[in-house]
């Protein structure tokens, strides 16, 4: 048990990586035996279609440590990563990219930062080795955006090393490209949450996985995340509020309309009165979209025995 407590688990996606994770991994043992850090390293492989597999299979004879989960298909970077999260056994948990632009030389340094007390500690590429246009310019705006609509502003979301405590880890779910938005799922847990800087370095070997496309789908779960963080556990709230809005809109409209009407005027084509009937049908509507979102989470919480709170700690002696 004591050495359970004291394991790190690194995890890593690896999607066609077959001219790197030779050398990533030799960088990894280097430094995790060089600080006599007790660890374990997961290799997720993702559905590769190159050698990744078989040099996977070879790292797995002579590397105790190793152990390697492949995949039926590729998955997604998101998928990998909850997979490999599912198979750790350390108290922190260590994740990174298989391109050889994370440096494992940070990896003491986030470990000490968990031990410091906090949470989640996120790597932030204060100097990237990323192309300007295409990559370093959409990153920052993509930063900008996700600080200012979920109010967690950290410099570099789209970092993959960060350290976690497996505390933290076992209570979010990931699916989509919610990897990314890591800080936020762990925020809603009530995570302590810090970031410092980290070395990256430029792309040796291959290309980046990613195309223009992600960026839709992360702009979908951006939204996702945003009502998670603000509504999960009251649903009502958003859209009950806007029902009520409307309904209440609807009945003043109906009103002018109706004194109107009794004062001799024409009702039956003014624009006032659709649009007064589509304002009721709406409210009415989504005052039940936000009964049945109660309804949901309820069942949700209650299905999963999921409580709605987090304890950090707890002192004293009581036995009440």
């Amino acid at each position: 048990m004591n050495e359970l407590n004291n394991l790190v688990s690194i995890v890593i996606p690896i999607y066609n990586e077959s001219e790197s994770i030779e050398l990533l991994t030799k960088e990894i043992l280097n430094v995790m035996n060089s600080n006599n850090i007790y660890f374990e390293l997961i290799l997720v492989n993702d559905g590769s279609n190159d050698s990744t597999l078989h040099i996977l299979n070879k790292l797995s004879l002579n590397i105790k440590e190793l152990k390697v989960l492949n995949l039926r298909k590729n998955y997604g970077q998101t998928a990998a990563m909850a997979a490999g999260f599912d198979y750790t056994n350390g108290e922190i948990i260590i994740s990174l990219d298989g391109d050889l632009q994370n440096d494992p030389n940070d990896i003491p340094k986030l470990i000490q930062t968990i031990k410091d007390g906090y949470d989640l500690v996120c790597g932030w590429r204060f100097e990237r080795k990323d192309k300007l246009i295409s990559r370093r310019i959409p990153s920052k705006i993509a930063n900008k955006l996700i600080g200012f609509v979920t109010g967690i502003n950290l410099h570099d979301y789209g970092c993959s090393l960060k350290a976690f405590k497996k505390a933290i880890v076992k209570d979010i779910k990931l699916y989509g490209e919610l990897h990314r938005f890591l800080p936020i799922l762990a925020n809603i847990e009530g995570a302590k949450i810090k970031e410092i800087k980290v070395n990256h370095r430029s792309r040796i070997y291959g290309n980046s996985k990613y195309g223009i496309d992600r960026t839709f789908r992360v702009l979908m779960d951006l939204l996702t995340v945003w009502f998670m963080n603000k509504f999960l556990t009251r649903p009502m709230y958003v859209f009950g509020f806007i029902g009520i809005v409307s309904i209440i809109s609807s009945l003043i409209i109906s009103s002018y309309l109706i004194l109107i009407k009794l004062l001799g005027e024409d009702i039956g084509s003014r624009p006032l009165l659709m649009f007064a009937l589509i304002l009721g049908i709406a409210g009415v509507q989504l005052f039940s979209f936000g009964l049945l979102g109660e309804l949901l989470i309820r069942t949700y919480h209650e299905s999963q025995n999921r409580p709605i709170y987090r304890i950090r700690s707890i002192f004293g002696n009581s036995k009440t």
